[in-house]
């Protein structure tokens, strides 16, 4: 193991076997492209061979931060030592920058292979700061190999590799989810696009009740959408996209999500201004749930749920067969809001800008509509919510945004 610092290198030599060993040490200016010249030698002679573990494959050849580092951008390591310790298989690496700065990984295991890999780890980027959270789920040693670039250079260049020991794996069905960005949790990205003030700025969120709600302070020109995922999806008859619920207030976007299951999951969350039609990635957020939730899921969205658009109760989008429901709402413009069930009911509007109203929901197995209207002088409604009524008693998500 060789560490390279700015004036100083230290080898730390393990030899496979007992007998006598040379060790050739050759050198060369750090900016020249010249062969490496023989400087000196050493002979070791081991009289007793180690039983360690191999070391992990290391191709850039240094151990610990590039010995030009600060060149690269990184100030100091959250780790000064050559040898990193995972003593329940997690880890959490950082790396202060003078400049922002984006990062890749690489985590390699004799056991390890690409696609496992991937979901070994989740990196942040924020303004002065890198952090890679490393699960890993094989005993041993690892090698996590750090690679930065400058926001507008086109290369990366292999700025440090730590070397990890772990003592106890974590289970894999506790691995990242598959598909992260290099943007987990807020950061330069989620700053680019106007969001701000985030409620969770670290990337991963650890839920017992099997909900939560992220929420960003955004402008407003910036609209935000957000995706659900998960690996193996075992249980839930209804599409994850219906797990997750957008609202736009004046000043913030909050993004509610309920899980129908245990598991790890993928929130991706997406914007566009009003200048562009296409939504881009912002940032993604994982969330670990291992108790046993069981949430129904939101009603189902259509095109005129946007800024303004609240939904207070009911929260839950399937509702209980032949019952009485309260509905309230705020429904931004809207000339008059109606919901459609086994009967047509008009909701009335309060002093608060509330629309509300009791409705009887029919039969399971129908669908009940929310819909608007934008004009007296139009006829037609315009769908904003659906709802499913079921046969059970549902759970009812809460009533907060």
């Amino acid at each position: 193991m060789m560490m390279v610092s700015e004036n100083n290198m230290t080898i730390k030599v393990t030899p496979p076997t007992e007998g006598l060993f040379d060790l050739m040490i050759f050198a060369r200016h750090v900016d020249s492209q010249d062969p490496y010249n023989w400087v000196c030698s050493y002979q070791i002679q081991c009289l007793e061979p180690g039983h360690g573990e191999k070391l992990p494959e290391n191709p850039f050849h240094f151990w610990g931060l590039h010995q030009k580092v600060r060149d690269f951008g990184i100030k100091e390591s959250s780790h000064k030592e050559e040898l990193l310790v995972a003593p329940q298989g997690t880890l959490l690496m950082t790396l202060q920058t003078s400049r922002p700065l984006l990062a890749m990984y690489d985590l390699v295991n004799k056991d390890l292979d690409a696609a496992l890999s991937k979901k070994c780890l989740a990196a942040q980027t924020e303004e002065e700061k890198l952090s890679c959270h490393v699960l890993c789920p094989f005993q041993g040693y690892y090698r996590l190999s750090v690679f930065v670039k400058d926001l507008g250079d086109s290369t990366f260049r292999n700025a440090a590799n730590f070397l990890i020991r772990c003592l106890r794996p974590i289970n894999q069905n506790e691995l990242f989810p598959s598909g992260l960005s290099m943007h987990c949790g807020s950061g330069i990205s989620s700053s680019s696009r106007g969001l701000s003030n985030p409620s969770h700025p670290v990337p991963i969120i650890t839920t017992k009740l099997g909900k939560c709600n992220i929420t960003f302070n955004t402008p407003d020109d910036v609209e935000v959408t957000a995706t659900l995922s998960k690996d193996k999806v075992t249980s839930t008859e209804y599409p994850l996209e219906r797990y997750v619920l957008v609202t736009h207030l004046r000043t913030k976007v909050s993004i509610c999500i309920v899980l129908p299951e245990s598991g790890v999951y993928k929130v991706g969350l997406f914007g566009r201004t009003k200048d562009h039609e296409d939504f881009v990635h912002i940032c993604d957020y994982i969330i670990r749930c291992f108790s046993d939730p069981s949430w129904p899921p939101f009603p189902r969205v259509y095109s005129l749920w946007r800024r303004g658009c609240v939904l207070l109760e009911p929260r839950s989008g399937v509702l209980r067969e032949q019952s009485w429901v309260r509905f309230r709402i705020k429904v931004l413009k809207a000339y008059q809001v109606v919901v459609l069930g086994q009967e047509k009911t008009v909701l009335q509007q309060t002093p608060n800008a509330v629309w509300e109203g009791d409705v009887f929901t029919g039969a399971a197995g129908m669908q009940v509509k929310l819909a608007a209207k934008f004009s007296q002088h139009v006829s037609s409604l315009e769908v904003i919510l659906v709802f499913e009524v079921g046969g059970g008693t549902p759970a009812s998500p809460g009533r907060s945004g």
